[in-house]
């Protein structure tokens, strides 16, 4: 019997017009299969025994069927309390920005409901398509309605933002990977999930998750209250982790019977222990990942809702009129938007297979829109070493003035942000490129944008002795503080707008 055809057949009766199936969950050792029913009207005698005939018949012949009927009326605070829980299980990003009085529930058919975001969570919101159907799947799985959800204008109530509010966390709410469990030999418990994630993966709270891998190391210990339990070291394609397992009587030998290198899949609690993320094993069994399995790469993090470490300013450069006078700027220019930038570093080694990685001290950019300088992205770096006096004397750049300065792994995220839906242009672009993806990627974030080289393009356009930044800049009649990564992006910005101007489109990639 199908979902469909079971829902069909338990709505033709009239108290039971709107149920739904809210669960169903299956007690393998007493071979229960339940039935978790919600019905918002008052349903009859009849109506129960007809909806225990349905399940009997759709429950396989040699479990038992166990049927529970709830009348449930969505109410406003029910609706919220669910989606509150929701998000706080499955979408912890958006648990971060929406709270209760965020929320607004119109009841009616269908019930409608909205979050009240600001721009910068209305454009989170809007990038994850799938949240807001989800919310919609999940309460109508619940409830006896449908129900529709939208975006609003938050209301701020009268309440001013605190301008030194504390920095927000920043959360990861990438899905975690996952891996098909292959051959499952029951230990402790049949009735667990035969999908693993994957251990690096594991860094959430969970109160049931599954994880697989093979044994490295067995340990025997004791409890602060003298019960014994047995400490396992497990390895899949993507990391190691150690749990804790307090062994069953009726299950111990086999459990004792597992040696290092046997594979094993383990359901249990992630929880926070002293501060910390600790997994503790409730289910041992056996299994293993596919074979040949070769973990795929992780999607990276989403960027942040709000700027935090560095907060981009507008810039007003009224020279723009006399730069653009009253030509017409190229269609190429106009409508698109880029992030001229450019780094300050500790040395020249920008890849790993270079030998030790130089660091970032400044990034300086400008993000040009409708062709026109709008906006600036300055700050120094903290590069967590001392500068070689060569360094310092070609940047200007002391020991001094890095104190104090956000490390690169708080700057990333925001300059990420600024450079979202942008082209990317330098000077010898893909020298600084490889600085900020190798950092970016050390982040957890995917550094992967389109870029224009004004060195390239000025080599096809002009003829002079040579093409260093200085040298264009001389050509334009812009003077500029060369060597230090604002100013440097800044003339950058405005040759690159001179050469398109010039060439009338951008260059064919």
């Amino acid at each position: 019997m199908t979902q469909t055809e079971f829902l069909t057949r338990l709505r033709a009766h009239k108290g039971l017009r709107h149920a739904v199936v809210s669960e169903i969950e299956i007690d393998a050792q007493s071979r229960v299969c339940s039935f978790r029913i919600v019905t918002d009207s008052a349903y009859t005698e009849e109506d129960a025994n007809a909806a225990r005939a349905l399940v009997r018949e759709a429950v396989p012949a040699s479990m038992h069927a166990a049927v529970s009927i709830h009348k449930l009326v969505a109410d406003e605070q029910l609706i919220k309390n669910k989606i509150l829980a929701y998000l706080s299980r499955n979408h912890r990003a958006a648990s971060a920005c929406i709270a209760a009085e965020d929320i607004d529930v119109v009841l009616g058919d269908p019930v409608r409901f909205s979050f009240g975001v600001d721009e910068a969570e209305r454009g989170f919101f809007e990038k994850n398509e799938e949240l807001l159907p989800g919310v919609e799947r999940m309460l109508a799985a619940n409830f006896c309605n449908a129900f529709e959800g939208s975006l609003v204008e938050k209301d701020k109530g009268g309440i001013e933002e605190d301008d030194e509010r504390e920095e927000e966390e920043i959360f990861d709410f990438r899905p975690a990977r996952t891996f098909a469990v292959e051959n499952f030999e029951a230990i402790d418990e049949e009735n667990v999930p035969k999908e693993a994630i994957y251990i690096s993966d594991a860094t959430f709270r969970s109160d049931k998750m599954t994880l697989c891998g093979a044994i490295r190391y067995i340990q025997e210990r004791t409890s602060q209250k003298g019960k014994p339990y047995l400490r396992f070291t497990i390895a899949d394609a993507s990391g190691v982790l150690s749990f804790s397992y307090f062994p069953r009587k009726k299950t111990e030998e086999k459990i004792r019977a597992l040696q290092p290198g046997d594979s094993i899949v383990c359901t249990g609690e992630n929880e926070m222990f002293n501060d910390r993320l600790s997994f503790t094993a409730r289910f041992i069994n056996r299994g293993n990942a596919p074979e040949g399995f070769v973990p795929e790469k992780r999607k990276g993090k989403s960027l942040p809702l709000r700027y935090a470490a560095v907060v981009p300013e507008k810039l007003e450069d009224f020279n723009q009129l006399s730069l653009f006078g009253n030509s017409e700027l190229p269609p190429d220019l106009v409508n698109n938007t880029f992030v001229v930038f450019d780094l300050e570093t500790t040395g020249l080694v920008n890849s790993p297979t270079g030998g030790n990685m130089d660091a970032i001290t400044e990034i300086g950019a400008v993000k040009i829109e409708h062709g026109e300088i709008r906006e600036k992205f300055t700050t120094l770096v903290d590069p967590e070493r001392k500068l070689t006096e060569e360094i310092v004397k070609l940047t200007g750049i002391t020991d001094d003035m890095l104190v104090g300065a956000p490390k690169i792994g708080q700057v990333i995220p925001d300059f990420l942000k600024f450079c979202d839906g942008c082209i990317l242009v330098g000077h010898n672009v893909q020298f600084d490129y490889k600085f900020v993806r190798y950092y970016a990627e050390q982040e957890e974030y995917e550094f992967d944008y389109k870029t224009f080289d004004t060195l390239s393009i000025a080599q096809g356009m002009l003829f002079l002795p040579n093409y260093k930044l200085n040298t264009l800049a001389d050509y334009y009649h812009f003077s500029f503080q060369h060597h230090r990564a604002w100013d440097d992006a800044y003339v950058t910005a405005k040759i690159f707008i001179e050469l398109i101007k010039a060439k009338k489109c951008l260059p064919k990639s």
